[in-house]
């Protein structure tokens, strides 16, 4: 959520940078001044009501000493009446500032100076590309045949238990998503930072906090009878953790990371580019989430795209990373990079990772500040990124790797596996 501070001193800046998302915000901004402007009029006059009635209640009790109980019983009532206005006062208070806040949660965050300017993936800018596409064998298949070929994955199976996008690992592929995910959280602490274990549901709070509620309520399997909701991915329980949290600067940055199983509805989804793993409603990752200092935020971004650069070199799999245009990214992001896997077997690129930052955007909603030498508390900037997601990992990997003698497992996982070849 932006911040009233920077709406009223850079409105025009903030209608600007909103516009390179594609998304016009003169008219909303404009409402919430004035609904800021309703507010602080509002809260002053309530403020000198309620001093004027602690000064008459102070008045009367010096009265009623002093045996002047009909002087003291007129300034009561008017100290009473006094009090009426000021609940009313309150209560008009209470109406504007959240009609003032269902304004400020339709607005996305502003865009980094560095975002591209686009509508549509095809406006993302490719910043690296790396590693060498492989020449398959003639004959070569999608992962959806090769999983039916060495009986790994069974989406019929899924369908029967839960429905589409449910799918069911079995055998070697089993242990290989496995092997993944202890490969993927071993590097991940290596790198600094503390694995977490969180939920898998969370309340509504913890969905406002980090942008998804009321965004993306829809996209988000709803538990009704307990108000709670399946996590579409570790970001949000863990990031939470800080939500209402006033750290010390010398805590900055703290480093978490974290395997969970992730839900999305994915309503919508369907056609060929969904087949097989490439869209689920169920999916494991590995999630990296950094609070970071205002000032190192964007080093601390980078520094987690090489991370997850790195993670992908050692799978040996040709990927590309792409800064995001405006019109591509997502509602709370300031800046995202995304990393797509190249796919032989299908001839595309696969996205398997998105890291952005924030900047204040989730912290000004989940109240989450550290304090500088002078004590008074600065809004964090927050920052995740998938590190790494699995079901395209392992597709391409699957497809990537086949040979007529069956799939080869990347070096680096053998001794997690153990096992070299899928056949």
């Amino acid at each position: 959520m932006l911040q009233l501070n920077y709406i009223r001193e850079k409105k025009e800046e903030a209608i600007q940078r909103l516009s390179i998302k594609n998304f016009d915000a003169k008219s909303i901004l404009e409402k919430v001044l004035e609904l800021d402007s309703d507010r602080r009029k509002t809260q002053n006059e309530l403020d000198a009501l309620l001093n004027e009635a602690n000064v008459l209640a102070k008045q009367v009790g010096e009265l009623y000493k002093s045996g002047k109980k009909a002087e003291g019983d007129d300034l009561k009532n008017k100290s009473t009446a006094l009090k009426e206005s000021s609940k009313k006062l309150d209560e008009q208070l209470t109406k504007i500032e959240e009609e003032q806040k269902k304004l400020l949660v339709q607005v996305p965050n502003t865009p980094s100076a560095k975002v591209p300017k686009g509508t549509s993936p095809a406006d993302n800018e490719n910043v690296h590309e790396e590693g060498k596409i492989p020449k398959l064998h003639d004959g070569a298949k999608p992962h959806w045949e090769l999983t039916t070929q060495y009986d790994l994955i069974d989406f019929e199976l899924g369908v029967k238990l839960t429905g589409a996008g449910f799918p069911v690992y079995k055998g070697k592929v089993a242990r290989l998503q496995r092997a993944l995910i202890n490969y993927f959280l071993d590097k991940a602490t290596a790198a600094g930072y503390l694995e977490i274990q969180p939920p898998i549901m969370i309340n509504e709070a913890s969905g406002f906090g980090t942008g998804q509620l009321p965004d993306k309520e829809g996209q988000m399997y709803h538990v009704g009878i307990d108000n709670l909701y399946l996590i579409p991915t570790a970001e949000v329980p863990i990031t939470n953790i800080y939500r209402d949290v006033i750290l010390k600067v010398e805590q900055l940055p703290i480093k978490n990371c974290g395997y969970t199983p992730c839900f999305r509805r994915e309503a919508g989804s369907y056609g060929k580019d969904v087949r097989g793993l490439n869209r689920l409603h169920q999916f494991d990752k590995v999630e990296i989430v950094q609070v970071a200092h205002p000032d190192k935020s964007y080093e601390v971004l980078e520094e987690m795209k090489e991370y997850v650069a790195s993670l992908l070199r050692e799978l040996e799999l040709p990927f590309r990373i792409l800064k995001l245009c405006g019109g591509d990214m997502s509602f709370a992001s300031a800046l995202t990079y995304d990393f797509e896997t190249y796919s032989t077997a299908q001839e595309k690129w696969l996205e398997v990772s998105s890291v952005s930052n924030f900047e204040t955007f989730q912290s000004n909603r989940l109240k989450l500040r550290f304090k500088e030498g002078d004590g008074k508390p600065v809004l964090a900037h927050t920052l995740n990124g998938s590190a790494l997601a699995l079901p395209r990992i392992v597709a391409t990997i699957l497809e990537n790797n086949q040979t007529i003698d069956g799939i080869k497992v990347p070096k680096v996982l053998i001794p997690y596996c153990g096992f070299d070849m899928i056949n």
